[in-house]
């Protein structure tokens, strides 16, 4: 993930963000209450073709075709970006389902030629293939997201605003922004949050170290995603991911789905599975992540 990096990620300080005062008033009505259960917390990657894994991840000798299978009994989610490329198929989708546990979510997400296109697909009918072709993933569809172009600014609420009332309000959905106009000035900031938890939809939290910006700490909707850009599993890396731990059980939220992302995704495990370790201990909330098939690991913050 090229968005956001920065030559040296060593020389930053990284903190979240102060609580949006927005929050508050929506987590009262979003945040578990006693005798609702436990959250549920999604740990992902952004895909499972990685020939990189087989040996530590995956058995030794796993073939290509057995990647998704072997993804899916160390993952219970996935970013999807094969979705961004084209409608899948209800062949594929059918091979999707059938490939993992029943704890898993998909996370598929909106095609480009519908989020790339001036009126997000409005009047061409690929917005309803698209939904229609989610259909096959049944109880295993997580959360649906689009990925906004970074030319999508603040002019364009209103074509969001349609957009959002043309998807399915049963099928969970998250919106990433990148344009900086959505977060320099505080009015369209709310105006943009106001609008997505209106149509209950998730607002994309992206932790990257070179835009801050897009670390906006708002909740919107009774889940959250959050795309986490580590710097190769250095220290900050760590303490990024258990400050993300301590903000997901104050908000006590029914779903995140987290997707931590490494250097060409390589490494992606690693911070998976600490993540999932270090949730595991704070016996907060309902996840599980990532264990090296080479035998136990012990990952330190330092």
């Amino acid at each position: 993930m090229k968005f956001g990096k920065v030559p040296d990620p060593t020389a930053l300080e990284y903190h979240l963000p102060v609580e949006p005062l927005a929050n508050r008033a929506r987590l009262d009505r979003y945040e578990l209450g006693a005798g609702e259960g436990r959250p549920r917390i999604y740990i992902g990657a952004t895909g499972w073709s990685m020939k990189e894994w087989v040996g530590k991840w995956y058995p030794e000798g796993t073939r290509p075709a057995d990647y998704l299978q072997r993804y899916g009994e160390q993952f219970n989610t996935i970013e999807m970006n094969t979705t961004h490329y084209r409608i899948p198929t209800a062949e594929m989708v059918k091979k999707w389902y059938d490939s993992v546990p029943e704890d898993f979510r998909f996370c598929p997400k909106v095609p480009q030629f519908i989020s790339h296109s001036g009126q997000l697909g409005a009047g061409d009918g690929g917005l309803q293939k698209f939904v229609g072709a989610l259909d096959g993933l049944r109880e295993k569809l997580g959360c649906a997201f689009i990925q906004l172009p970074p030319y999508f600014g603040v002019d364009r609420l209103p074509i969001l605003d349609a957009f959002l009332g043309r998807w399915p309000r049963v099928l969970p959905l998250a919106v990433e922004v990148r344009h900086e106009s959505w977060f320099s000035d505080p009015f369209a900031t709310e105006a943009l949050m106001d609008t997505l938890a209106r149509h209950a939809a998730a607002a994309v939290i992206t932790d990257v170290a070179g835009r801050r910006d897009v670390l906006h700490g708002y909740v919107t909707a009774p889940r959250t995603m959050i795309r986490f850009v580590g710097n190769g599993l250095i220290e900050s890396d760590f303490t990024r991911l258990a400050d993300w731990a301590r903000k997901l059980r104050e908000w006590n939220l029914p779903e995140t789905f987290i997707f931590p992302h490494e250097p060409d995704n390589v490494l992606a495990p690693d911070a998976a599975a600490w993540l999932a370790g270090h949730l595991a201990a704070q016996d907060f909330a309902e996840t599980r992540g990532p264990a090296s098939v080479q035998g136990p690991e012990q990952m330190s913050l330092f």
